[in-house]
């Protein structure tokens, strides 16, 4: 059974990774040097938000490209990060 700190920090964590994904796509090592966090634990999360359809991957070469799965994802996280800025 999953602690309610572990699911709270997975969230937090997915948030992170989608206000990194809504001016540009990225591929894992981008978004883990972003979040200071380890590529493993990233494509895990991401795994997550594919399966959700939050995010899509776009392959070129041997790299995998992240990026909001529509523009309406876009919109609804850019107004969510605004109104934390505005606040």
């Amino acid at each position: 059974e999953m602690s309610a700190s572990l699911v709270g920090s997975e969230m937090c964590i997915r948030d992170r990774i989608l206000a990194a994904l809504v001016s540009t796509e990225l591929c894992v090592c981008d978004i883990a040097s972003l979040l200071n966090m380890s590529q493993s634990a990233i494509s895990h999360q991401l795994r997550f938000l594919k399966q959700a359809r939050l995010v899509k991957s776009r392959k070129n070469g041997k790299t995998v490209y992240y990026a909001l799965c529509d523009d309406h994802i876009q919109t609804i996280l850019a107004q969510g990060i605004a109104h934390v800025q505005e606040g």
